[in-house]
């Protein structure tokens, strides 16, 4: 349960929320970061498109403001929370403790889990722990969850860090990873992008929560989230939104690799 905001317990003052800011301007500016499948993408022509798009344009319109989008890095996207240079992080972030220390996370609006990608060539490889091995390369996306999962269940593999997701599928193709660790939604995506290419190995190494960011114990905010996110999850917005992303493919040649 969310608590309420109070400045004695330490929380930002209800006239400094994000939320009043963001009524005030007539504008919320979305942190995102494109090429994570198929949450946060960009068409040909630069503008963000995917399932966190669709929500983050719903949040929006229920406040009846207009919705900016800014792109970053994944792992510049609280530091840009934190300066003021973004009102919410909307990029399929998992809420995580050492997260939750420097941010305040709404509740959770999907479940997925870290997946592992490997060359269609590979047709020995059945579970993640073989490939633990001295000589193995796993690809991850930097400041992601699946590179800090990486870095602690390879105990003798080689983890290298990619800007994004592209890129580390990008290094798999090349032949200068072995796997790549990254949320199952983006993965089953690019196997269906890339089929013939790639394999998703069966079983997930972790399941987790995804979860919208704003400034840390801005409890205003993160309450108004909350009852957002009661009425648009499971409605037909929602649920349109999730079978075009998720449940058909036509999209895909749509959007652009970043």
């Amino acid at each position: 349960m969310v608590a309420g905001c109070s400045n004695d317990s330490g929380g930002v003052s209800t006239e400094n929320s994000t939320l009043q800011k963001v009524l005030k301007n007539k504008k919320l500016v979305i942190g995102m970061s494109s090429g994570y499948f198929p949450f946060d993408m960009k068409d040909p022509k630069g503008d963000f498109v995917g399932y966190d798009v669709d929500f983050a344009n719903a949040l929006g319109k229920a406040l009846g403001v207009k919705v900016e989008y800014k792109q970053f890095t994944f792992d510049g996207l609280i530091p840009a929370l934190q300066t003021g240079e973004i009102d919410m992080i909307f990029a399929g972030m998992t809420i995580r403790g050492d997260r939750a220390l420097a941010v305040s996370f709404a509740n959770p609006y999907f479940k997925t889990g870290q997946a592992v990608m490997l060359p269609s060539s590979d047709k020995k490889t059945k579970t993640w722990q073989e490939l633990d091995v001295k000589g193995n390369k796993i690809a991850v996306g930097i400041g992601t969850t699946g590179a800090l999962l990486a870095k602690d269940v390879f105990k003798n593999a080689e983890v290298l860090d990619f800007e994004d997701f592209p890129a580390a599928a990008a290094a798999l193709g090349l032949g200068k990873a072995n796997a790549v660790v990254y949320d199952e939604p983006a993965i089953a995506v690019w196997n269906l992008k890339n089929a013939g290419q790639v394999q998703e190995l069966e079983g997930l190494i972790s399941s987790e929560n995804l979860g919208i960011a704003v400034k840390k114990n801005d409890f205003e905010t993160v309450q108004w989230i909350n009852s957002f996110l009661n009425s648009y999850i499971e409605s037909p917005s929602e649920l349109a939104s999730r079978h075009k992303w998720f449940e058909t493919s036509d999209w895909l040649s749509e959007v652009v690799e970043e």
